[in-house]
């Protein structure tokens, strides 16, 4: 049993996370970040919860790369094979529900 506040949740660098939970082959994690990530494609499917702050999500359909604005509670779910990237704008607390050892 753990209660985490996320709020207050920080790391010693960008998308440093906190590991919440394993279960069955699939990793919940609370990411901690200023800093953009890079573009990927996870390996499976991938939830994204924005608590905290405000996130600029790039994502590609079709070759053509979209952009969209994500606030507090805002879900971005990337089906198989979404190339992605996170721009947070400040700092930003996410929550990201993926397959464990995805990218």
């Amino acid at each position: 049993m753990e209660i985490i506040r996320s709020k207050e949740f920080t790391a010693d660098r960008a998308w440093g996370a906190k590991n919440i939970a394993s279960m069955g082959g699939i990793t919940t994690r609370l990411h901690w970040t200023d800093m953009p990530y890079k573009w990927h494609i996870n390996n499976g499917e991938e939830v994204f919860v924005v608590l905290d702050g405000v996130v600029q999500m790039k994502y590609k359909v079709g070759g053509q790369e979209i952009s969209t604005i994500l606030e507090v509670g805002d879900i971005f779910y990337a089906s198989v094979g979404t190339e992605h990237v996170a721009y947070p704008q400040g700092a930003a607390r996410v929550l990201v529900v993926e397959a464990e050892g995805s990218v």
